[in-house]
């Protein structure tokens, strides 16, 4: 994940290099380092120092990394002869790279040619099982040519050998909400808080996946996963502020506000009401009789 400061200073030095002040080497080490996708800068400052012979020679081993990630830029961007340019300067270079393959593969993935990638996926996963790159490639395939339940599949084989990649498992969670298959999908949320307790991110989309499955049990862990969103962003999240308001009403239309356990929850939406109030003066007053209107209803029907 790009921090505040650092994304702050891809962008002064990418404006510098946009604006003639050069450090296009340093901008493309950057984006590299990051792990960001700025295709379109890439491809046009990566190609200035490649058809430079004198800035290209200076990169010295470097040269042949930068050349790798035009051709990634230029499969991004569709421009599919620079990309293929890149391929055949980088296969002349090492002719037996396993890496190079993956790029070529990736460019059979760019063109269209879905059996040709998935081929050639499959004979470099023969060589090496574990490469964890070409596992995400043939997701990404599966997705881009539609086949979701395939792309699940292959993510859940994936997960069965790599199961700390947390980006994997949040993937997964996605695909599942976006199918509706929302217990799959709190299961990958659970699997994330496990291993990263301390990501807001995670209890928020848990809560809200628990809070859209309902019934009382659910409802009241949504509610608590709110609340420890609220307490990772120090009370910050406007989103989670919202949640703790829906999920109580929604728990005291059941219960009829009997259990003593209720009457506290009824405590805690008023806290977060004010709370979310206060918020929308400052940074939002225009919304404020909508706010008003909303947390009165949601009041009323409990």
């Amino acid at each position: 994940m790009v921090t505040k400061t650092e994304e702050t200073q891809l962008n002064r030095l990418e404006n510098q290099v946009d604006n003639g002040g050069g450090g296009a080497w340093d901008y493309l080490c950057l984006v590299r380092k990051l792990k960001v996708r700025r295709s379109e800068k890439v491809l046009k400052h990566g190609l200035s120092i490649l058809n430079d012979h004198k800035q290209r020679s200076s990169l010295g081993a470097d040269e042949w990394t930068l050349y790798e990630q035009v051709a990634v830029a230029a499969m991004d961007c569709h421009c599919l002869d620079v990309a293929k340019d890149c391929t055949k300067v980088l296969r002349k270079r090492f002719p037996d790279s396993k890496r190079v393959g993956r790029l070529e593969a990736m460019l059979f993935e760019a063109k269209g040619s879905w059996e040709l990638a998935e081929k050639a996926y499959a004979s470099l996963l023969e060589d090496n099982p574990l490469d964890q790159a070409i596992h995400k490639r043939r997701v990404a395939m599966a997705k881009a040519q539609g086949n979701i339940s395939v792309a699940i599949d292959w993510l859940n084989k994936y997960l069965e050998t790599f199961m700390a990649d947390h980006d994997a498992w949040r993937e997964l969670a996605e695909i599942y909400v976006s199918l509706q298959m929302y217990k799959q999908a709190a299961f990958c949320y659970e699997e994330l808080i496990l291993s990263q307790p301390t990501v807001p991110l995670y209890h928020l989309a848990y809560a809200d996946v628990l809070y859209t499955l309902g019934g009382l049990e659910n409802l009241q862990t949504a509610k608590k996963y709110y609340a420890s969103t609220i307490d990772l962003t120090g009370g910050k999240n406007t989103r989670a502020l919202f949640g703790i308001c829906l999920c109580t009403s929604a728990i005291t239309q059941i219960t009829k506000g009997k259990s003593k356990e209720e009457k506290e929850g009824l405590q805690l939406q008023s806290l977060a009401a004010k709370v979310l109030e206060k918020d929308y003066k400052q940074r939002a007053p225009d919304k404020l009789p909508q706010l008003t209107t909303a947390l009165k209803s949601l009041t009323l029907s409990s």
